[in-house]
Order: structure tokens, then C-alpha cells, then sequence
């Protein structure tokens, strides 16, 4: 099943018309024929009935869908999987109206289900797994109109310049030809980006960034060339940030044309999920989906979603 090829939601209803299919499937990807146990991977496996396995060294009971997204949910597999579908595949995802309509459920049931699948996006790299060669550096602001701040300003004048720090700030390196990661950070201090370079990013590395104050000091331990965008300086031989911000364009027309509105809280989420359509552009529609079914082991409660 794993080597099965679809290319189309079409295909993909055909190829998991049932339950059970979805299940096997499941399997297979998760567990690659041999079930483990979610609350203890050295213990022996019973095999019980109705697609349910036994942990021997805690006697618990579990199935492939256990502490995964797919855990205590009442939507058809073959829903999940068509929602996973086309969240992958859009370029600019889904929202949850319009998947509600699409699998036949309501926005509130999409919009959990869209969150639930957006917590399986984000992967924690280690040092590592870092980023080499020719990498780009840059930050983002995401949030709120221009008409708003500029009201804001006029209200209170000792706003100023400092008008971007009330947006979410997003920090992001992309390695040339290579892999692209980003994260919502606190704002646009030296000590909310700095570590996100020094545990993403190799010291043999060549970094490549605009002319933030922040970044200065990157020589020291790094190669680093900056371009000078406030004097209009945007390409220097290959001295450039055109490939991150080309990667902010798509979060962006993403979040503005199709979300309209992420919160603080939740941004972290959308940004996981661009960062992930991104990394695997260059897969086939059904490896970037079995991709994600192979990392699915993240429950998240709906308690936990919408608390604080």
C-alpha cells in the first residue's frame, strides 16, 4: 500500500474507500508491519482483536491511531486523510470553512481538525542537524493593517517607528538549493534571533542577511555578507535574501488571502505548515503525504488548543 501512487483526492477515495484501508495504511507507514507500543517502544506486542494491540510491559490496550492526531476522534479516516490532502497540496492551504464544506463537517470539527494537523508540521532539530553551506537570514512581521498602526501612531505619539514590535515577529533561514526553517519568535531582539542562528546554523556556514543592527556582530563567528536594502542595495554577486523573502511572500499571501487572521498564539502553527509544503515542493503528492502520516504522532486536545 505504501508504494501506491495517487496523484488527486479522486485517488485518493478510491484507494482508501474504507476504514480498515485507511487503518492498514496507517499501519504500514506507522509501524512499517511491526506494532508498537505508544506507552513503552522496547515492550512486547500482543495482537488483540478489531485492529486493537496489548503493551505487555504495561498491560495497556492501543491502536495505530493512540496518542497520534487521529486519537479520540469521531471523522472517518478517509476524511483525515482527504483534510491532510489537501492542506499538503494547496500552496496556500485550506481554510477551515471551505474544508468543512469539502469533507462534509462543520467549520468548528475543520478548523480542530486543520489545528490538529498543523501540530504535526513542526519537527525540533538538534545541533546537530543544522543548516550548511550558503545560508539566508531574515525576520518577518506578520499582523495588523497598515490603516490600524497608522491610527495608532496618530494616538499616541511616542509609538513612532516602533509601530512594528505590536506585530508577530517570524525568524527564518533558508540554506541554498536546501532546507528552510522558520520560527515565531518573542520580537526582533539580538536575544529573541541570535540563538535561533547559533542552533540552526553550522559555524562553517556562509550567512547572507540585510543590514539589521541584530546581525552585525554574525563575523565574529561566521561568514557573513549583508546587502544594504535601506540604500537600495538588493544583489551583490550572490550576496542576497531574495530566497527567504520569496518564502515570506507565500506565508503571507497565505495568511492574508486565505486565513485573513492568525493570532499570537497560534501563528506558530501556520508557520510550520508553509515551512513543511515548502521542504517537500519537490516531492510527489503522495510521498509529501505519507511524509506527513510518518510524522503524525502529535496529539493535541482541544483543551490544550484553545487555553489561555
Amino acid at each position: 500500500m505504501i508504494n501506491k501512487d495517487f496523484n488527486s483526492i479522486l485517488e485518493i477515495i478510491r484507494t482508501f474507500p474504507t476504514e480498515q484501508d485507511c487503518i492498514n495504511h496507517l499501519e504500514a507507514i506507522r509501524w512499517n508491519g511491526n506494532a508498537v507500543s505508544p506507552f513503552n517502544t522496547d515492550s512486547k506486542v500482543y495482537d488483540c482483536k478489531g485492529n486493537r494491540y496489548k503493551c505487555k510491559e504495561t498491560g495497556k490496550y492501543f491502536n495505530v491511531k493512540t496518542n497520534t492526531l487521529f486519537d479520540n476522534t469521531k471523522v472517518d479516516l478517509q476524511k483525515w486523510f482527504v483534510a491532510i490532502w489537501l492542506v499538503t497540496s494547496h500552496k496556500k492551504g485550506i481554510s477551515s470553512i471551505q474544508l468543512s464544506k469539502d469533507i462534509g463537517v462543520t467549520q468548528k470539527t475543520g478548523w480542530f481538525m486543520l489545528q490538529r494537523i498543523r501540530n504535526c508540521f513542526g519537527i525540533d532539530h538538534s545541533e546537530d542537524d543544522q543548516l550548511t553551506g550558503e545560508v539566508e537570514i531574515d525576520e518577518t512581521y506578520v499582523g495588523g493593517k497598515a490603516k490600524n498602526r497608522k491610527n495608532a501612531i496618530q494616538k499616541d505619539k511616542s509609538f513612532g517607528t516602533k509601530d512594528r514590535l505590536r506585530k508577530s515577529v517570524v525568524m527564518g533561514m533558508v540554506q541554498r538549493d536546501g532546507e528552510l526553517r522558520a520560527k515565531h519568535v518573542g520580537n526582533g531582539s539580538a536575544s529573541a534571533l541570535l540563538p535561533q542562528i547559533d542552533h540552526n546554523i553550522s559555524k562553517d556556514a556562509t550567512i547572507y542577511s540585510d543590514e539589521l543592527t541584530v546581525y552585525r556582530g554574525l563575523h565574529r563567528v561566521y561568514d557573513h555578507k549583508a546587502v544594504m536594502h535601506g540604500k537600495k542595495e538588493y544583489v551583490r554577486g550572490r550576496v542576497h535574501t531574495n530566497t527567504i523573502e520569496s518564502f515570506w511572500a507565500i506565508l503571507k499571501r497565505g495568511i492574508f488571502g486565505v486565513y485573513h487572521f492568525t493570532s499570537r498564539k497560534h501563528l506558530h502553527f501556520y508557520v510550520d505548515e508553509f515551512v513543511f509544503r515548502y521542504n517537500s515542493r519537490d516531492f510527489k503528492e503522495a510521498d509529501r503525504f505519507n511524509l506527513f502520516l510518518s510524522q503524525s504522532g502529535n496529539r493535541l486536545t482541544y483543551k490544550e488548543l484553545i487555553n489561555g
